[in-house]
């Protein structure tokens, strides 16, 4: 494949990974927490390398995610404390990336793990750093990336019913025996572990865009969880092609690229959707509104 190609793959493999798991943030209205997490998960890096001394993917990728899982809960502790949400958010997610500021600059200035590595990254550099596994050479944004997108869809797939439900009420699924704080922390997993994954490739940063836009595309354009799923995952996909050939064309940052198309899709569903459009909605009011003068 050329170098292009593997460009436009990495991206897909994010923009439709995240995608995907977005859409459930969306409907449980904590889209936001993909932000928290994407910056809380830096000390669960550090701390990864430090006990490890190695920068190996699948360590980081434990470090994070078990960070992110106690941002999560931290999060869902002051909340359940009774301070608001907003609130509980932004102290938790402050506190525990100030935490990994400080952690990176007093014990990685050797090492090649700064706030620049961790939270822009460079999807033009990682096509060359190549992994073998099981005879495979393939870049190590592939290999990441694909497993984890592979793990996203085999855990939606086989909890799929239950994540559905407790998405929409939370009290009918806890009242038919659902782990509802189970599913919840679970799905926080799989927000950790994509962020992780992708920040060397797209950056913490420009991945949060990833969770939230594809996701929130869909929903405008459909009431049905299945579908908003699957358009998710097409938005992905044309976010990674179309950014890359708008990067090309321009010449300009790839990553910030596809999140530009992202949001191009975005605004043109917020306009033209069927149901939930600006341009449906003012339609529908005029037509109203004649049918109420015509009445009188």
């Amino acid at each position: 494949m050329s170098h292009s190609a593997w460009i436009i793959l990495i991206g897909s493999l994010v923009a439709s990974s995240c995608g995907l798991v977005g859409c459930f943030l969306i409907l449980r209205r904590m889209a936001m927490l993909g932000d928290a997490i994407s910056h809380a998960i830096l000390p669960g890096i550090v701390l990864a390398f430090l006990i490890s001394h190695s920068m190996d993917g699948i360590v980081m990728l434990i470090g994070a995610t078990i960070v992110g899982l106690l941002t999560a809960f931290f999060i869902q502790t002051l909340h359940g404390s009774g301070v608001q949400s907003d609130a509980a958010i932004g102290v938790t997610f402050t506190a525990l990336f100030s935490l990994g500021v400080v952690l990176v600059s007093l014990y990685t200035s050797r090492v090649h793990l700064d706030l620049q590595h961790v939270l822009y990254g460079e999807i033009a550099y990682a096509p060359w750093e190549l992994v073998t596994f099981i005879g495979i050479e393939l870049p190590k944004a592939v290999w990441m990336m694909g497993g984890v997108f592979v793990l996203t869809l085999t855990v939606v797939g086989l909890l799929y019913k239950e994540i559905k439900l407790t998405s929409f009420d939370p009290q009918l699924a806890t009242a038919l025996g659902i782990p509802v704080v189970w599913i919840h922390y679970t799905l926080m997993g799989l927000v950790s572990m994509n962020t992780v994954a992708a920040f060397e490739s797209v950056g913490a940063i420009l991945v949060v865009a990833m969770l939230v836009i594809p996701g929130a595309t869909a929903y405008l354009l459909t009431e049905r969880l299945s579908r908003m799923l699957l358009l998710s995952l097409l938005f992905g996909v044309t976010s990674a092609v179309g950014g890359y050939l708008l990067a090309v064309f321009w010449d300009v940052s790839i990553s910030g690229s596809m999140t530009t198309f992202a949001l191009l899709q975005f605004v043109l569903g917020f306009l033209f959707a069927p149901r939930q459009g600006l341009l449906s909605r003012w339609v529908s009011y005029k037509m109203l509104q004649r049918s109420h003068t015509t009445e009188r």
